[in-house]
């Protein structure tokens, strides 16, 4: 069904002889899991690590070994270089997969690895440093003739600084994280009055993602596409790139839809940007899996980043050339040559990637959705395929990306890949945390997504999404759906006694389901109507708290910055008032329903 021709049809030099004999994957959730499967087929060992809330984790039972780091938080466990060093050491593992997020591009994490005698499946800490800072980045590019949307080269250490750019280039303006990626820690400047929140609110969600909070910015295009280009370079001097992803539907400058190949863009555009691609890659040294980041308006694309990881897409990817690319990864950190080359490489059909995100976007909110999965099917059929990090059962954590998992999809053609997606989207059946399915759905369906007329703004611009509503309660396509057991019981019709059979709802002898969905649905909400009593919608941290007593607010003011699962959330004021409490400050954990803010 899919195919590269002259990758995998036959033997591969590699073999007959082992990549690596133990990989240690330090990383979590779906990616975790994919890279540990992966490994299993190749007949090499792994390992898994886990904070103190993942213990029974997926990909905990999926390792072969398994080891603590402690904690609960990211930087108390995934981001704690030492204890994962110690586990290195501890399984005596011989290279270490980073996944994704995380460490997957933090030089000083590559070169500890690489100094212990461990191979790092990555590109060499040089290349991270080059890359992963998007200054030098941006620098890098140019040198090979590879240009990016107007921005700075200094870190911005003044709001001064935006405010000369935003006088020069106008706004908005894009602020946004040095080392990292996935649009964390990026915040869009709408005018000078702004400034300074963004500022702020980038640096926190850079640290608390990536343990750097070194900033800088860009002109913010108005309505452009983000085409990225996947590469694959070895340490022979080999390079080449492999067709090109459209990830323009997107909420809070972070991917919820991507396709391969991308849509109405002309065959010389294509080779352009993979041509220009893989020059930022060989300009810079880089050998591994990467891709390489454009934005696309009006017929022109500049450069935007690299990614020097692979990237949450990959699958997409994997399903139109038929490479498997963490086995690609796998064989090129061992030292094994491509053994294709460009002219190699074929696009075959369309394939969609949907991610599966824990979140409610119920009104475009997509507001964080922790919490236990008590009912997990996924879908299945010709050219579908889920990679997932949790089974029924699981638990969301409000520390960590909120990804459940993948459904990749693939078509003979784009309309086909649609259809089937939209197909597959409707079996999906989880009960217990709301999802974006929903939104997924309408994306999917909307004649601008079928005319490839969408850009990275469209979602949160255009998409109408204020009659979606999801009940985590629910299933996707069984709304109503109760978990029920059965009863046999006797009964008397006219006199005479009939053994029979019921099905009724297995906790038929406390409240209703309806009653227990709306008691829920009143804890996730943002307090009654008008009541004055500002509650959380989910459970996460408090970040900043932006009123006190005595202040006057408005309906709709943000009173406080809720984090939860990476993201920073404003909780708005639902009446206008007085505050008289303020029951939380910075670094307060809450629960969903609780009340952080009193108006009179």
């Amino acid at each position: 069904m899919f195919s590269l021709v002259g990758v995998r049809g036959g033997s591969h030099p590699g073999d007959d002889r082992e990549v690596f004999s133990k990989v240690l994957i330090a990383n979590r959730g779906e990616i975790a899991v994919r890279v540990i499967r992966a490994c299993r087929e190749m007949g090499v060992a792994t390992v898994a690590i886990y904070s103190d809330l993942d213990r029974d984790a997926l990909h905990t039972r999926l390792a072969d070994e398994a080891y603590p780091l402690g904690g609960q938080t990211a930087a108390e466990s995934y981001l704690d270089t030492e204890a994962i060093l110690s586990a290195i050491e501890r399984s005596k593992a011989d290279a270490v997969h980073p996944g994704y997020g995380f460490f997957s591009e933090n030089a000083n994490f590559a070169r500890a690895v690489t100094d212990r005698g461990v191979t790092f499946i990555g590109p060499p800490p040089e290349a991270i440093e080059v890359m992963g800072d998007k200054i030098s980045a941006r620098l890098a590019a140019e040198r090979v003739g590879v240009h990016g949307v107007p921005g700075t080269t200094d870190f911005i250490t003044d709001p001064e600084q935006v405010r000369t750019f935003g006088i020069e280039h106008g706004y908005p303006i894009a602020i946004k994280a040095a080392y990292g990626g996935g649009g964390r820690g990026m915040k869009v400047v709408a005018d000078e009055t702004a400034i300074e929140d963004a500022i702020e609110s980038a640096q926190r969600e850079a640290t608390a993602y990536f343990a750097r909070d070194e900033i800088y910015m860009e002109k913010y295009l108005t309505a452009p596409r983000h085409i990225e280009i996947q590469v694959l370079a070895d340490t022979h001097g080999n390079a080449v790139y492999l067709g090109e992803r459209d990830c323009s539907a997107q909420r809070r400058h972070q991917k919820l839809i991507e396709e391969a190949p991308a849509p109405n863009l002309s065959d010389e555009v294509r080779s352009a940007m993979g041509e220009a691609a893989v020059a930022v890659a060989l300009g810079c040294g880089y050998t591994n899996a990467g891709t390489v980041e454009f934005l696309y308006e009006d017929g022109d694309f500049h450069y935007l980043e690299m990614n020097t990881r692979l990237q949450v897409e990959h699958p997409v990817t994997e399903l139109v050339t038929g490479l498997d690319l963490v086995e690609q990864q796998l064989r090129i950190a061992s030292g094994e040559p491509l053994d294709f080359t460009q002219g190699d490489v074929r696009i075959s059909g369309h394939a969609i990637e949907v991610r599966i995100n824990a979140e409610d976007p119920a009104g475009g909110a997509f507001l964080p959705s922790p919490g236990r999965i008590d009912s997990l099917r996924v879908p299945d059929g010709f050219g579908v395929r889920f990679d997932g990090g949790y089974e029924a059962g699981d638990e969301i954590s409000q520390y960590y990306d909120n990804l459940i998992g993948k459904l990749v999809i693939w078509g003979r053609n784009r309309d086909v890949a649609i259809r089937r997606t939209l197909r597959a989207l409707a079996d999906f059946e989880i009960c217990g945390v709301a999802t974006t399915i929903p939104a997924d759905i309408a994306i999917l369906g909307h004649p601008d997504f079928a005319a490839a007329t969408h850009s990275t703004k469209w979602v949160e611009e255009t998409l109408d999404l204020s009659d979606v509503s999801t009940d985590p309660d629910s299933s996707t396509t069984r709304d109503n759906e109760v978990l029920t057991a059965r009863r046999d019981i006797s009964v008397e019709v006219d006199g005479r006694r009939f053994a029979v059979s019921m099905w009724i709802p297995e906790s038929a002898e406390s409240v209703s389901p309806a009653a227990r969905t709306r008691t829920k649905r009143t804890l996730r909400g943002g307090g009654g109507s008008g009541s004055g009593r500002v509650t959380v919608p989910m459970q996460g941290t408090i970040a900043k708290v932006l009123v006190a007593v005595g202040d006057q607010v408005d309906t709709g003011e943000t009173v406080c910055v809720l984090e939860a699962m990476k993201m920073e959330n404003n909780v708005a004021a639902d009446k206008a008032g007085t505050v008289s409490e303020v029951l939380v400050v910075a670094g307060d954990s809450v629960g969903a329903g609780d009340v952080v803010i009193v108006i009179e």
